[in-house]
């Protein structure tokens, strides 16, 4: 089977099937197709989040969340006339049918373009924190070197990145600073770049990006250290780029269940009772994107933190968006948290990692 061919699906697939397709079939792209294999329309990762925060289910039919109007290619057509065709759209995968609008193929933008080794996009790790939650443990090991399954924490962090095609790191150091600074090094160890923020004193998230040396020249990520995920990194920057917007903030669905019957009220009369009512919400999942300009224009050495900046940014007019997690993510700062981070590491991690 050609590669293009698993990212087929049919009318009646439905959102979880769009997913498992655009994770197994290495292309990140799904093809809606009738039963002559007429295009339909096109999935990307992109449609699956913006359907989740739609609050599409998984068992509703993936054209719910299609583009049903998809651009697409002629097989006949050079890769010029295919690489300008995707460069209008904004896009990374290009269908090729035929005159009869079958589909016959497809072609990637890395296919087009020779591809440089490696991204050009800088990650900012949060590893100063003193990680007073996790104590004892932390009183003589920072809580990125505590070890997670086999290895440290923000070791798997930095090698989940790599996997994903990021090379260029700045790690935040503050608490056992030195302790970091010798494990990582240089980088060299994992073949990537490893440069250091020193804070002298506590500057936020956001603030402490006011202490890189000179200001990235593309979208940055700003990840807290001691975040596990499983988040597919290249997709959040393509995602960043496609919502055109100046910072993107990751998001995690909560739910909360109020431990009472609700009772409402208007007028002093009951309206109606809900016994113990869900409520859903999307929380902060401590990972970032932001443009260029946008950390180059932060007031030096001043503290800020990401929810302030992001307020900031709303405030003054400037395009937000939001990324949902639907992969596996887990915020380690309490003791029951790094217990349940060793029990799932060999399920979610070991087999990619090792």
């Amino acid at each position: 089977m050609h590669r293009w061919q698993k990212t087929i699906l049919g009318p009646d697939g439905t959102v979880a099937d769009a997913i498992r397709i655009i994770e197994e079939s290495g292309i990140q792209f799904c093809m809606v197709v009738d039963a002559q294999h007429r295009l339909l329309g096109t999935v990307t990762d992109g449609d699956v989040r913006r359907g989740i925060l739609r609050a599409v289910p998984l068992d509703a039919t993936a054209t719910h969340i299609m583009k049903d109007n998809p651009r697409a290619g002629h097989p006949d057509d050079t890769p010029e006339i295919l690489l300008t065709i995707m460069n209008q759209a904004v896009i990374r995968q290009l269908p090729l049918c035929d005159g009869g609008g079958h589909v016959v193929g497809l072609v990637t933008i890395d296919e087009l373009i020779a591809a440089p080794h490696g991204r050009d996009n800088w990650v900012m790790l949060m590893a100063g924190g003193l990680g007073k939650r996790l104590r004892p443990l932390t009183e003589d090991t920072p809580k990125p070197l505590l070890k997670v399954g086999h290895k440290p924490l923000l070791e798997t962090i930095l090698e989940t990145f790599l996997a994903h095609g990021f090379a260029k790191f700045y790690l935040s150091v503050n608490y056992k600073a030195e302790m970091v600074k010798a494990h990582f090094g240089d980088g060299r160890k994992w073949n990537c770049t490893i440069r250091y923020v020193e804070e002298t004193q506590r500057m936020g998230t956001a603030g402490a990006l006011s202490l890189l040396p000179e200001p990235p020249t593309a979208p940055m990520i700003v990840m807290n250290g001691d975040v596990l995920t499983k988040i597919n990194f290249s997709s959040l920057v393509e995602f960043h780029a496609e919502q055109g917007a100046r910072a993107t903030m990751c998001v995690r669905e909560y739910d909360f269940q109020v431990p009472y019957g609700v009772v409402e009220i208007e007028h002093g009369r009951i309206t109606g009772l809900v016994e113990k009512p869900v409520h859903n919400f999307f929380v902060n999942a401590g990972i970032y994107v932001l443009d260029p300009e946008l950390v180059a224009a932060l007031p030096p050495g001043q503290s800020l933190d990401m929810p302030q900046l992001f307020t900031e940014v709303i405030a003054a007019g400037q395009p937000t968006a939001v990324f949902p997690i639907r992969e596996y993510w887990l915020d380690i700062g309490q003791p029951d948290d790094f217990t349940r981070a060793n029990g799932e590491f060999a399920a979610n991690f070991a087999a990619i990692l090792d």
